[in-house]
């Protein structure tokens, strides 16, 4: 039975559905969740991220993994969660939908680019760029000014989709939004202005990490990047990796127990060679494996708060620490054999370069280079810092192959 929307998911307040402009439903039936993820899903933004790199390069060969596949997987691992703690399904599939919007091309190594460009007008960071993105850049709602307020979603939905629900100036290098984007985050973070996520972001969270440890694995596997008869000899790399990366505080002793837990599941592979029998086997590894690292987060978590709709400060997720040291180390897979490979370091110099040369060249050929939309902020913009940020906007929203194309136009091969 639908809910009316003046019903919605018990655990949610007024304050909870409402958004920054008011924006009546063109018809009923809607909860006001549902509206949100309506439109990420049919956002420019989310359509982009089909043609930004995951981990492996997507056009190298048919099977890795986008930004945008790999948002899709996360949000039905987080909805499953999310419904199983009894938070709103369509709020958590929000979220882990737009957690990726503000990532640009090249994946982490361009948002290492962009950061280092803009680090004396705010800096960069995926989480702030996506936030920026869903309250400002994405054109669906405008104010009486016709200045736009991004796709106007509501404040939980905002609020779960904030992995770092704190400013540059507290933490320079992860940060969850701008010093220009503070007015509507204030109004997101009224009910909590203290450091802390909500409930739907920690399983956005926990569901990002949990889908992409996975399903890394699973492209590395199929690509021939990862090798799982190699992974005892390289555990010390794949340690020192994990320590580095994902997991800082990891004991030696910890990563050597992981690794035996999961050679000792029923469904992890012995070889694996590319057959049908080794693929389906495959696919069934990344099924048990989500499930395992699922379920033992949604038991303790119920452990802890017992039953109820555990949504918004009312609780915190809970996973179990050999469940996370599980995860890192999956992670620390695809960290040191693809994300690390020595064949990886020439692509990314090359990446660098095309990204830096582009935000130059964009600036420096403003305003006949800039998009429409930003061309209106580029215009309305009041100094040169502004300026900048908004040929940053513009660089950022590129996909891979369009930051490409857009650095063969301006300048050349």
């Amino acid at each position: 039975m639908a809910l009316h929307p003046a019903n919605e998911h018990l655990g949610y307040s007024a304050l909870d559905r409402e958004r920054f402009l008011d924006e009546p439903a063109k018809r009923k039936g809607r909860t006001e969740f549902a509206r949100d993820r309506a439109r990420i899903i049919h956002s420019f933004a989310l359509r982009r991220l089909a043609a930004k790199t995951q981990v492996a390069v997507p056009w190298a060969s048919d099977f890795p993994r986008t930004r945008l596949s790999h948002s899709l997987e996360c949000a039905q691992v987080g909805r499953e969660i999310g419904a199983a703690l009894g938070a709103d399904p369509d709020l958590l599939e929000s979220a882990c939908l737009a957690h990726d919007l503000g990532h640009p091309p090249f994946g982490h190594n361009g948002e290492q680019a962009l950061a280092k460009i803009a680090k004396d007008i705010g800096g960069f960071e995926g989480n702030a760029q996506s936030f920026r993105l869903l309250t400002r850049i994405e054109a669906k709602t405008v104010d009486q000014d016709g200045l736009s307020v991004g796709l106007n979603l509501t404040r939980a939905t905002l609020d779960a989709a904030t992995k770092y629900p704190w400013s540059s100036r507290e933490n320079p290098d992860k940060f969850g939004v701008y010093q220009d984007d503070l007015e509507i985050f204030n109004w997101v973070r009224q009910e909590s202005l203290e450091s802390r996520t909500c409930m739907e972001a920690q399983i956005m969270d926990w569901s990002d990490d949990v889908a992409y440890s996975v399903h890394d694995l699973e492209d590395g596997l199929v690509t021939g990047q990862i090798d799982i008869s190699k992974l005892n000899d390289d555990l010390e790399q794949l340690y020192q990796t994990a320590i580095r990366e994902y997991l800082p505080d990891l004991s030696e002793q910890e990563a050597t127990s992981a690794l035996n837990s999961l050679h000792n599941l029923s469904c992890w592979p012995k070889e694996f060679d590319r057959s049908h029998r080794h693929l389906a086997q495959l696919k069934d590894l990344t099924s048990q494996l989500i499930g395992r690292f699922a379920l033992y987060a949604e038991r303790a978590t119920r452990e802890r708060y017992g039953e109820g709709n555990l949504t918004r400060y009312q609780a915190n997720l809970i996973v179990p620490r050999e469940v996370r040291i599980e995860v890192a180390l999956l992670k620390s897979m695809a960290g040191y054999y693809i994300i690390g490979a020595e064949v990886s370091k020439e692509r990314y110099a090359r990446q660098e370069e095309v990204i830096i040369e582009l935000v130059e060249a964009v600036s420096r050929l403003a305003p006949a280079s800039l998009e429409s939309f930003f061309l209106q902020q580029w215009q309305v913009a009041d100094s040169a810092e502004a300026k900048m940020r908004v040929v940053i906007d513009q660089v950022a929203s590129l996909t891979d192959m369009g930051a490409y194309a857009l650095h063969e136009k301006l300048i050349g091969a």
